[in-house]
């Protein structure tokens, strides 16, 4: 691959970037777009579960990208040069199309912009794992885990202010604008010839037997559980405790976001420098701690640094997470892999994102942090088992 290496990083950053932007609207904005155009609750929750399906069927889209080179052009650089054709045209159609009258039209482009997405999301992934060296792993994920939130604080701020004051489609205009930010960075890619051992064979698929690889997912599960699982609460927990408004609350977002920054830096390094067990145990022992010291926070001024604190837990354990994940991933079935491992950090979301709320209602958001903060010690059982050998 002929780039420099800040090249290449930045590459991965603004690849990162632009999924960030789209995932930051899906998840805070799309819910406010479908019900000003008149649709229920009931039409934003068909049109999430469907539009999210690409995502699960993403594994053999690296599983593609893994096997086939397109016209001599590489194994991943045209599959990431088409899924960002595929958002930027859907984004650029969107504008056109009616939610209200024309509701299916509108889930199928966006099942159609997700395709595309999760196309580029696993081939970047595939990329980064057929580049790195074991010692830029961590920087490689700290550029990742911090350009995706980058590109939340920026669909967070500046994407809702232009809903509000311009106009709906000049928000997809912008989020078309931004997905080809990457572009003169990936087209600068040229890819070389895989060797004999990183070409792709069935057989591979026999590392998830292992112990270290099932133990390592296991982690991965248990991790996003705690921290994705938290995540979700700490505006409503915020809001119960000291009435702030959604202005607020989008400010403690921003700053979240921006502790997710610095944290992603924070894990990257500790991965490359002091390894993948201390920077796990570190990063996790962050998170466990941030979440204790959230739930006890009695005062609106100790708020701020509460939420930044866990912001920056949360960016260093996904960095050093996916780092690790790097790690136990083989070359010769890379996105394919990577993806169903990261398919356990999905689980764990899910988990979390459903237990939390349950949990919240039966015995309120401090001892339900508490909680997260106390599932999170399940991983030590786990890393001997990763750690017994080299991958």
């Amino acid at each position: 691959m002929m780039q420099s290496k800040p090249l290449r990083y930045t590459m991965f950053g603004l690849l990162y970037f632009t999924q960030g932007t789209i995932l930051s609207y899906f998840t805070a904005l799309n819910a406010l777009y479908l019900l000003s155009r008149g649709l229920t609750m009931t039409n934003v929750g068909i049109f999430s579960a469907i539009a999210l399906v690409p995502f699960v069927i993403k594994i053999f889209l690296g599983m593609l990208s893994d096997r086939v080179n397109i016209l001599g052009l590489g194994y991943r650089k045209p599959y990431i040069l088409l899924g960002l054709a595929i958002q930027t045209l859907c984004l650029l159609i969107v504008p056109a199309i009616d939610p209200g009258s024309q509701y299916w039209l509108f889930v199928t482009l966006a099942f159609v912009l997700q395709l595309g997405m999760a196309l580029y999301d696993t081939c970047t992934d595939g990329l980064a794992l057929d580049t790195a060296t074991e010692g830029e792993r961590g920087t490689i994920q700290a550029f990742m885990v911090g350009g995706r939130a980058v590109g939340v604080i920026v669909t967070a701020s500046v994407v809702g202010l232009l809903a509000q004051n311009v106009s709906w489609p000049a928000v997809f205009y912008l989020l078309a604008a931004l997905t080809l930010l990457p572009l003169p960075f990936v087209l600068s890619i040229k890819e070389v010839e895989r060797p004999a051992g990183r070409r792709f064979e069935w057989g591979a698929f026999s590392a998830f037997k292992r112990a270290d690889v099932l133990a390592v997912s296991g982690v991965g599960l248990i991790a996003f559980l705690v921290i994705v699982g938290a995540n979700q609460l700490v505006n409503p927990f915020l809001t119960e405790r000291f009435g702030i408004n959604l202005s607020t609350a989008g400010f403690f977002t921003t700053l979240w976001g921006i502790g997710v920054v610095a944290g992603g830096v924070l894990g990257g390094r500790l991965n490359d420098r002091a390894g993948g067990k201390r920077a796990i145990l570190v990063s996790g022992g962050l998170s466990s701690l941030s979440l204790v010291l959230l739930a006890l926070t009695g005062q609106i001024l100790w708020a701020w640094p509460a939420v930044f604190f866990f912001g920056f837990a949360y960016g260093a354990y996904q960095a050093s997470y996916f780092a690790l994940a790097m790690r136990f991933t083989d070359p010769r079935i890379a996105a394919a892999m990577f993806s169903i491992i990261m398919a356990f950090t999905n689980v764990g979301q899910a988990i979390g994102l459903g237990l939390g709320g349950t949990i919240v209602d039966a015995i309120g958001y401090t001892w339900t942090l508490i909680g997260f903060a106390a599932v999170n010690l399940l991983v030590l059982p786990l890393l001997p088992a990763v750690f017994r050998r080299k991958p």
